[in-house]
């Protein structure tokens, strides 16, 4: 009979999750680093350096922010104390049409392989970002509990990824400016005109712009239009809502998805400041898994 060893689900804290909801799965989730006006800070799932809603405020007050990718020193500090309890790890990571972390992830995971070689150790590219990330990991925690083996999982992982759907838009266009995501003429004009683009990630997980709208409202209502041209209803026990401190606009989106789909299950949480450093206040997205992207 094959021995089946126990493992682990590793993220990063690009993945939004919940620090209580981390836990309760067993998910260990990696800080990352942004800077805030030259200061550097760490992100943990439970904010406890500095808080959302203080990142926000003071980005909304004119302060420069920027991030910085997870190290290989950093990666091996969290998947050795694994390895040594004889587990094998299976890394979620941020997208790679985003970040170079994976890259890191893979580098630290094979010189540590070295030293364990019995350990099983996988990188699978999420190809997705914030709580779309954090979505998947969900899930993929969730099917863990229910008795999926570390192949079987890392499997289901590679061929449902591209059925999480990330559909977002956001507030002020100069964040994205600033982030080289759009022009500094087409975020000026976009200004003037009340313009709110509306965004998904794509099969590569890039982020990309899909159409324009006038006005806050109208950008909210799009997500949900979107949602309903995709939406695969056994699929979904829960949907994910992010917001960039503008809880209002989400409940406003969660009250449209729960009258058009029915659902009741679903969780509204901060877009964290690694993500937000470039989204930006007032930020609103919507996860759920659906036929394609």
């Amino acid at each position: 009979m094959q021995t089946v060893n126990p493992y682990v689900i590793i993220t990063d804290a690009t993945a939004d999750l919940p620090a209580d909801m981390a836990a309760e799965l067993g998910v260990t989730v990696i800080p990352m680093e942004f800077q805030l006006s030259d200061q550097t800070y760490e992100h943990f799932a439970d904010a406890h350096v500095i808080s959302i809603p203080d990142v926000y405020n003071r980005l909304r007050n004119g302060e420069l922010a920027s991030t910085s990718q997870i190290n290989t020193f950093t990666y091996t500090q969290y998947f050795e104390p694994f390895f040594q309890e004889g587990k094998d790890i299976l890394y979620i990571a941020f997208s790679s049409g985003l970040s170079g972390t994976q890259q890191a992830a893979v580098i630290a995971a094979n010189d540590l392989l070295e030293k364990y070689p019995e350990r099983k150790f996988s990188c699978v590219d999420s190809l997705c970002a914030s709580m779309g990330e954090g979505l998947l990991v969900y899930t993929a925690a969730k099917k863990k509990e229910n008795g999926l083996s570390f192949d079987e999982l890392n499997q289901w992982l590679l061929d449902n990824r591209l059925h999480l759907c990330h559909w977002f838009t956001v507030d002020d266009l100069n964040h994205l400016k600033r982030g080289g995501r759009i022009s500094g003429a087409t975020a000026a004009i976009g200004s003037i005109l009340n313009i709110k683009p509306v965004m998904h990630v794509d099969d590569e997980g890039h982020l990309i712009a899909v159409s324009k709208v006038r006005g806050r409202k109208k950008s909210l209502l799009s997500l949900v239009e979107h949602m309903e041209q995709t939406y695969s209803p056994d699929q979904n026990d829960i949907i994910f809502i992010g917001h960039g401190d503008s809880l209002e606009d989400a409940e406003f989106v969660r009250d449209l998805v729960q009258e058009k789909f029915g659902i009741s299950n679903i969780l509204i949480s901060y877009i964290g400041p690694v993500i937000g450093a470039h989204s930006g206040p007032g930020t609103i997205a919507l996860f759920f898994f659906g036929s394609q992207r």
